[in-house]
C-alpha cells in the first residue's frame, strides 16, 4: 500500500483530500448552519419559549381583570378594598399583622460593640478615634 504513494501526483492528492475532508468537517461543526451554532439556536428558542409562556400566563391573568373591571361590580368592591383601603360605613376595620411570635429584634444600640456579621456582643473595647 505504500508504493501507491511513492510518486507526487499521489502524495498530492492525498494533501488535497484531507485539506478538503477537514475544511468540509469545519462547516459542519462551526459553519453557518452547523452543529454547534444549531445547538445554540436550538436552546435561544427554548428560553425564548419560556419567557413566552410567562408572558401568556401573565396577559391572561390581567386579561381576566381587565374583563372583571367592565363586567362586574364585585371586581371594583375588591380592589377599592384592598389597594385603596375602602371601608362601607358601619363596618369594623380590622387589621391583622404577620409578625410571627419569634420576633428577632433588629435594632442594635449604636454605643454596643456588636459584629453585625454574627451578631454577637464583641468583649474587645472598640478602638477610639484620634
Amino acid at each position: 500500500m505504500l508504493e501507491v504513494f511513492k510518486t507526487t501526483s499521489s502524495k498530492v492528492i492525498l494533501v488535497l483530500t484531507i485539506l478538503i475532508v477537514v475544511v468540509l468537517q469545519y462547516r459542519f461543526w462551526y459553519g453557518e448552519g452547523g452543529y454547534v451554532p444549531h445547538q445554540a439556536l436550538i436552546q435561544q428558542i427554548q428560553q425564548q419559549t419560556e419567557v413566552n409562556n410567562e408572558l401568556k400566563e401573565r396577559n391572561r391573568i390581567l386579561a381576566a381583570e381587565v374583563y372583571d373591571l367592565k363586567n362586574g361590580a364585585e371586581a371594583i368592591e375588591e380592589h377599592a378594598r384592598l389597594d385603596l383601603g375602602l371601608i362601607k360605613p358601619h363596618e369594623t376595620f380590622v387589621q391583622m399583622s404577620t409578625i410571627s411570635t419569634h420576633y428577632k429584634q433588629i435594632y442594635v444600640d449604636p454605643n454596643a460593640n456588636v459584629d453585625l456579621r454574627t451578631n454577637e456582643l464583641n468583649t474587645a473595647p472598640a478602638p477610639e478615634h484620634p
